[in-house]
């Protein structure tokens, strides 16, 4: 009884295991446009799939037929291997078609290197928009609107003062809560500066119940778009983004997000080649708790310091404050090398701390107060020649035992830089009357009286004999303008000697 007892269960286990390998070899395989050998591979695979006999008729296991298996959706599910093919995907907008649009197309093709460095720019970035644009249910076209705001550069800053990948102008980002102060701008904050975008467009297509006008109303302004639609409305117009009359900049707008999207969707037309980007994250964020100078972030990530400031273009100053900035982000795989590295490292994190100006001083009275050249402070703080800082200003100076701490959250999220213009003083000599002093003087031209006994080599309570010169730098005084009799007996003495 054990003996055959045995056999049938061998036999048993021996039917199970064919029928499961049956099973995977008719399983449908992934495919992707960009991979053409992948595909043949998969469809022979699916073509080969035929039924199966069982081997024990009658007993509980069903064969899997190729029907079976392809009704299983696989292949439908897979995601592409390349990002471009998923956004291709996404596309959902209408097209547009005219000779803008044409014309646009002959820009960017005839221009294959711009085209490489632009995309090549995007693969930092691409990935982590079009997630964003899909949790929100959002055409695809639009992860290709940074290729014609910024060509993909959160760095770029346009003559308006628009700046980061998504130009925000620095009102707007305001409204939208990107933070913009001494020490960061938001703006170019690649995760805030896209949700600030996907925010901004999502209430422009709730406005205007059309993609091609929530467009033009982010590169022209929704007041605009808005009187436009007005005007036409009044005139018996048709009120669509082709009828609107706008300025040459809008109306090439939407032509060149098309031309970019007709490319990227078959780019062997318009003889061009895309790099493969990868449908994967391109970095991680990464926690911080700690100040730390950017230079050792990025040292420690084991990442050159250009590529860590690409990842994190918001950074104002050589330091990251962790109260304002309290995540970065590193490429995928560094950010564990950086986690490891710095909880190894034992050395100081940052050398730099925020100090806020008492009063109005001029850049090398702060040098001179923290022991560094006017040089340095005016390049770390980015201030330009000829500028006082004004008081209440924040600025970076170097940690010293006194002032170690970290920056608090308060400094790091409200910090400004504000600067005016250097006043350049008169040397002036006066002539003391009856009873002059330091203070008598100081009071009457409102001057400190310790720049009064400073400039004349005296005390501060020192009195000064009737005739006595006193040097004083005084404002030079406006030019007043000529009254209009003065003007008229000035004409009239021209015309006289123009009449001799």
């Amino acid at each position: 009884m054990e003996e055959p007892v045995l056999n049938t269960i061998s036999r048993l286990a021996c039917c199970a295991t064919v029928l499961w390998l049956t099973a995977c070899s008719t399983t449908s395989q992934p495919s992707t446009d960009s991979d053409p050998a992948g595909t043949r591979t998969g469809q022979s695979q699916r073509a080969s799939g035929l039924p199966h006999t069982p081997l024990i008729p009658g007993g509980p296991l069903q064969p899997i037929s190729q029907a079976t298996a392809s009704s299983q959706g696989v292949t439908g599910l897979a995601a592409p291997a390349d990002l471009w093919e998923r956004i291709r995907r996404d596309f959902l907008m209408p097209d547009l078609q005219n000779d803008l649009v044409t014309d646009r197309e002959q820009w960017y093709s005839t221009r294959p290197d711009y085209i490489f460095r632009m995309t090549e720019r995007s693969r930092k970035y691409l990935f982590h928009v079009v997630e964003e644009l899909e949790l929100r249910n959002m055409p695809g076209e639009l992860a290709l609107l940074p290729f014609i705001e910024s060509a993909f550069n959160p760095q770029a800053v346009s003559s308006a003062k628009a700046a980061g990948m998504w130009q925000f102008m620095p009102s707007t980002g305001k409204y939208f809560e990107l933070k913009q102060n001494a020490f960061r701008d938001d703006r170019r904050d690649v995760l805030a500066s896209t949700r600030a975008a996907l925010d901004y467009l999502q209430k422009l297509y709730g406005m205007f119940g059309d993609w091609h006008l929530a467009l033009a109303a982010y590169n022209w302004g929704e007041g605009n778009v808005g009187r436009a639609i007005a005007r036409n409305k009044r005139a018996g117009l048709g009120t669509g983004y082709l009828d609107l009359n706008m300025p040459m900049e809008t109306r090439l707008y939407v032509p060149k997000l098309q031309a970019v999207k007709n490319i990227i969707s078959r780019p062997e037309a318009f003889s061009t080649q895309l790099p493969l980007i990868e449908n994967h994250p391109y970095f991680q964020s990464v926690d911080i708790t700690r100040d730390i100078d950017v230079a050792l972030a990025a040292k420690l990530a084991e990442v050159e310091l250009d590529d860590f400031k690409a990842l994190n273009p918001s950074i104002n100053r050589p330091v990251i404050l962790a109260a304002g900035t309290p995540q970065i982000l590193l490429p995928w795989d560094n950010a564990k090398i950086f986690q490891r590295n710095l909880e190894s490292y034992g050395g100081q994190l940052a050398s730099w701390t925020a100090w806020n100006a008492p009063k109005s001083m001029k850049p090398a009275d702060v040098a001179k107060r923290f022991d560094m050249s006017e040089a340095e402070l005016r390049r770390v703080n980015h201030i330009p020649p000829r500028m006082v800082i004004r008081a209440g200003s924040s600025l970076l100076v170097p940690r010293s035992d006194k002032m170690k701490l970290d920056v608090t959250m308060h400094v790091a999220d409200n910090g400004q830089l504000s600067l005016a213009p250097e006043t350049v003083l008169r040397r002036t000599i006066l002539k003391a009357g009856k009873n002059e002093s330091v203070k008598s003087i100081a009071k009457r031209y409102r001057l400190s009286t310790a720049s009064v006994a400073d400039w004349n080599k005296v005390n501060e309570s020192a009195s000064f004999k009737p005739g006595q010169s006193v040097v004083v730098y005084l404002k030079p005084q406006p030019r007043r303008k000529a009254s209009a009799s003065q003007r008229a007996r000035s004409k009239s003495k021209s015309t006289q000697l123009s009449k001799r």
